[in-house]
């Protein structure tokens, strides 16, 4: 059996010069609020539960709760037990115990334990035998009534009661420690918690209460943490981040500092880190800690039908009006974004299967469900859906047996169930969301975010969602100001309708890829990577290049930030209002700005257009223009900048007006010259904009169809996760499949050994009288080859002289009564036929069984025998008859017909009575005995004349033996008649001879 993997302890990282020394802030912990450690082990776990309380200080502050699996007949004698381990006091729980520092306290068997205000309550179990969970029902209760201060121990125990427990420790972030189970007696109870990746120190028992201690002294507690948060610089929460991004690809930047901060102080505290800054340096000399910490944030504790009210809301109100009037071949799409290990993903699926058997749409409904989340390893045990034994705690006992199918150790989600979900790893920020939802469930999720991002993310929520569709959020969670997208079902409801509201259409910002991320391999949108603090970035694009007035643009001219007094060269446009730099550009601005805009998107530096006249209320000046396309920083790169700079030349123009002020008016033809050229600069600005207009068009379009393939991609996602769930199915299928031929190649290998082992020629036939297997034996019989399989048996030519073959064989398949006939052959061989139906392991008849025997030398030695016996019985010289059950003679041999004085052939078919008249009383009485006791009467002494010797009285001895049918009855007797007349004479001189004697003596 293999070990199971478990973390390895890293080595501590160092400790501050002014860490609190071990002792200070455990003795404060102890006066003001301790404390309590609940541990949970199974009824075999004393030795474990004597090391820890071991290694436990009699003054440590702490207060231990044990909870255990105990048999419920028993009386505990754990307190006796546990007393001889530790100085602390240890007591039995009774009703409304309250908890004490440096005591431990024993749950009494056949009980339940809460704890409410650091008060213990005992409780009967729901059920009186049979699987129960009291390490779990004490460590949710733990975790309500001590937050984040509450902490869970599991050690030596079987199963995996405790492991929903610490899910609910740790959501309130608490402690989580774990036995490692390679030192576990028992290590179902360690094994079941580790793999849910919540153990915070995994150590052998020895070392665990050291650990708790070392934590406790390092801990934040309440205020303290606020204060310090307040006071502590941003720049090394800010530098966690950026190494969480670094090197996980994943930005938290936009999570709430204060679940950062806690989850970070939790990590400081394991480690024994009192400053940030030292824990940052940490984390960079550590690569596996930043993973540690990523998987710290990751933490989402999750449950089946968590808040069950909604979840009932959901199947009676919101899924029967999405299922009423939908139309065939529509599926009902839902998405589970943040579904962890995939407990509210199987959730959601078993509501809507039991709405969809209840409301029972006119059109069959398939069920299609995406559940995605950021960790990895989550998706990859959601996809197993197998969950412990403990799950019966939140799942009905109707849904359990309905959805889930017990195995060893838990409970696995069945296949029809699995098959409506595909599981799959998305970043909810940074990738494309689904689209065409009927139901987005996103429960306990946005509490973990800013509400920035959350802003950000429900008008995405709004577009995934069909017309109709429903968003389902946690209790914790609202709409915020949305309400113009989304109606509450009712007042406190989580289940909001989406509303119709094409105006805030333009407010949705898409999934964005951050520069050095793992987002998507397409490049972004240009536009959405626009960074969000545009002033800091351009500003210190701008302090580079002396800042002149200036306009930050993407490459479509769509203005982003202004920089200084740009009044001068651009006003805004009439009409709707339109950020376009060229369509706000001033008059002689619109031609030189679009030619350098064009210029600087298609090459590299800067473009200059020097002395480029401007009107500008009434009067004329000339400017410089720079426009360059930015390639630093990143955030803004692809973007342009254009500069305005007031020109150093004066135009030529302008110098002369001002030397010669009286100078006369230009020729007409110049005039009308300039008038033609400014005409064709409006008609090409014209056509220009026009142009403009269709390529913003043709964009708009290419978006669209950019959007068209993102759902297009989400789809083929969903398709090849289908796909590979389908091809696990295959493999599954073929691995079985092999199996089933091999068993099939035995089975066929031990039938073909029985049959030829046996040298009985065997036919099977099928309904049709078709030959469908042989042995080789049935080819002495039958002109069989290999290739008759299939034909008529009529077909074949046999040895057998038995014509009725066919019809005995029809007679059977009708009948299904067995045909057993001895048949000969040509050669003079006999065989003993059998025709029996073909009974298939489901017990239907299929065909036809032909068995031949080769009894010819069985034949030959029964007829020997029969003809030594006909002889014998011949020859004897007694008489021998077969009598049936009316006393007609079947069979007699000659010495008895002589005595009767007939012939043998006229004995046979007639009764006694006929043959001799004055015998067949006797003979009936006879008979009557041998009825009545059911036993032979030998002996029996009959005198009389025969017709053979008429005149002379003889007698005889008879000796009658009943035999009976197959069926018990009796079919007729066997008879000896033996003749003793001169033996009775013998016998009668012997006894007159001393009579004779005494007469011929004289007296």
């Amino acid at each position: 059996m293999r070990k199971p993997k478990v973390p390895q302890r890293k080595p501590a990282p160092p400790k501050a010069a002014h860490a609190v020394p071990p002792g200070r802030r455990d003795t404060n912990v102890a006066r003001a609020r301790f404390p309590i450690v609940g541990i949970g082990s199974s009824a075999g776990g004393l030795e474990a539960l004597e090391q820890f309380l071991g290694h436990v200080q009699a003054e440590s502050g702490m207060a231990f709760v044990i909870v255990q699996h105990l048999d419920p007949t028993r009386k505990g004698g754990m307190v006796e037990l546990l007393q001889r381990a530790t100085k602390m006091k240890v007591v039995q729980v009774k009703d409304r115990t309250p908890v004490k520092p440096d005591c431990v306290y024993v749950i009494p068997p056949n009980k339940n334990m809460s704890i409410f205000h650091r008060m213990l309550h005992l409780f009967e179990p729901d059920t009186p035998r049979g699987l129960r969970l009291p390490i779990d029902y004490f460590f949710r209760a733990l975790a309500d009534d001590q937050q984040e201060r509450s902490i869970g121990v599991v050690l030596s125990g079987m199963g995996s009661d405790g492991t929903l427990g610490l899910r609910a420790i740790k959501e309130r972030g608490g402690l989580v420690v774990v036995q490692d189970p390679v030192t576990a007696k028992f290590d179902g109870m360690p094994h079941s918690a580790v793999e849910t990746g919540l153990a915070d120190i995994v150590a052998p028992v020895t070392e665990l209460a050291d650990r708790i201690k070392a934590y406790l002294e390092h801990a934040p507690t309440g205020m303290a943490t606020r204060m310090s948060f307040e006071g502590k610089a941003k720049s090394s929460l800010d530098t966690v981040v950026l190494l969480l991004r670094s090197q996980t690809g994943h930005d938290f930047s936009l999570y709430k500092k204060s679940t950062l901060y806690r989850r970070v102080e939790r990590r400081m505290a394991i480690h024994q880190v009192d400053r940030i800054a030292t824990y940052v340096r940490y984390l960079q000399e550590n690569p596996a800690e930043v993973e540690r910490l990523f998987k710290e944030l990751l933490i989402s504790v999750t449950s089946f039908f968590r808040d069950a009210a909604a979840w009932t809301q959901l199947r009676e109100e919101v899924l029967p009006s999405l299922l009423t009037n939908r139309p065939a071949g529509q599926p009902l799409r839902v998405w589970v974004p943040g579904s962890s290990t995939g407990e509210e993903a199987y959730s959601v699926a078993m509501v809507c299967k039991e709405a969809i058997e209840r409301s029972k749409p006119r059109v069959n409904v398939a069920l299609q469900i995406f559940a995605t989340d950021l960790d990895r390893e989550a998706i990859d045990r959601a996809r197993q859906g197998f969950f412990p034994a403990n799950i019966v705690a939140d799942v009905e006992s109707e849904r359990l047996a309905r959805f889930f199918t017990k195995e060893e150790g838990g409970y696995r989600v069945n296949k029809d169930v699995r098959e409506t979900i595909i599981f799959a790893v998305q970043n909810l920020i940074m990738d494309p969301p689904f689209t065409r939802l009927d139901l987005l469930s996103c429960r306990n999720l946005l509490i973990y975010l800013e509400q920035e991002l959350q802003k950000r993310l429900l008008p995405l929520f709004h577009y995934s969602l069909a017309s109709g569709g429903f968003l389902f959020l946690g209790s914790a969670e609202s709409i915020g100001g949305f309400t113009d997208l989304f109606t509450p079902l009712a007042n406190k409801s989580r289940l909001f309708r989406r509303n119709e509201t094409p105006a805030r259409a333009e407010a949705v910002e898409f999934p964005i890829t951050y520069p050095g991320g793992a987002g998507p391999s397409a490049e972004p949108n240009r536009t959405a990577r626009t960074p969000l603090n545009l002033q800091t970035l351009c500003d210190q694009a701008l302090l580079s290049r002396f800042a002149p007035a200036a306009v930050l643009t993407n490459d479509k001219g769509d203005i982003l930030y202004i920089s200084g007094r740009t009044g001068k060269f651009l006003e805004p446009a009439m009409g709707r209002a339109n950020w376009n730099i060229l369509a706000m550009a001033r008059e002689g601005l619109r031609y030189d700005l679009m030619i350098a805009l064009h210029k600087a998107a298609c090459q590299r530096g800067p473009v200059a257009v020097h002395a480029v006249h401007v009107r500008t209320n009434g009067s004329e000046e000339q400017v410089d223009l720079i426009v360059e396309a930015l390639e630093e920083p990143a955030a803004l790169r692809g973007n342009i900048l254009v500069m305005f700079k007031q020109s150093a030349v004066m135009s030529e123009t302008a110098s002369r007006g001002k030397a010669h002020p009286d100078r006369g008016p230009r020729p007409a033809h110049i005039e009308k010259e300039l008038q033609q050229l400014r005409e064709e600069l409006q008609t090409t600005r014209e056509e220009m904009q026009t142009s403009q207009e269709e390529l913003r068009s043709a964009n708009e379009e290419l978006q669209s169809t950019n959007e068209e393939l993102q759902s297009t991609n989400e789809e083929l996602t969903t398709s090849k996760e289908e796909m590979q769930s389908l091809n696990e199915e295959l493999q599954t299928v073929n691995a079985e499949l092999q199996g089933k031929v091999d068993d099939l190649s035995r089975a066929n290998s031990d039938m073909r050994n029985l049959l030829d082992s046996t040298d009985i020629a065997t036919v099977f036939l099928d309904r049709d009288l078709n030959v469908r297997r042989f042995t080789s034996e049935a080819t002495k019989l039958f002109k069989l080859i290999a290739t008759d399989v299939g034909r008529p048996i009529s077909d074949l030519v046999s040895e057998l002289q038995y014509p009725d073959l066919l019809d005995d064989a029809r007679r059977v398949l009708q009948t299904l009564v067995f045909v057993s006939r001895d048949v000969p052959t040509k050669t003079g061989s006999w065989y003993t036929v059998r025709i029996m139906p073909y009974r298939t392991l489901d017990d239907r008849i299929d065909g036809l069984v032909i068995t031949f025997a080769d009894v010819t030398e069985h034949r030959r030695a029964t007829e020997t025998v029969e003809s030594q016996l006909a002889e014998l019985y011949e020859k004897a010289p007694i008489g021998l008859a077969v009598l049936d059950a009316d006393l007609r003679y079947v069979r007699i041999n000659r010495m008895l017909a002589d005595i009767n004085g007939l012939p043998t052939s006229a004995h046979i078919g007639k009764t006694v009575g006929q043959i001799v008249p004055g015998f067949e009383l006797h003979a009936r009485t006879i008979c009557a005995e041998i009825r009545k006791n059911g036993r032979a009467v030998t002996d029996y002494e009959v005198s009389g004349e025969c017709p053979a010797q008429p005149g002379v009285r003889r007698v005889w001895l008879q000796s009658w033996y009943p035999f009976k049918d197959n069926t018990g009855r009796l079919a007729g007797y066997s008879v000896i008649v033996q003749d003793v007349t001169e033996r009775k004479r013998a016998e009668e001189q012997r006894a007159q001879s001393p009579t004779r004697l005494n007469a011929a003596l004289p007296s």
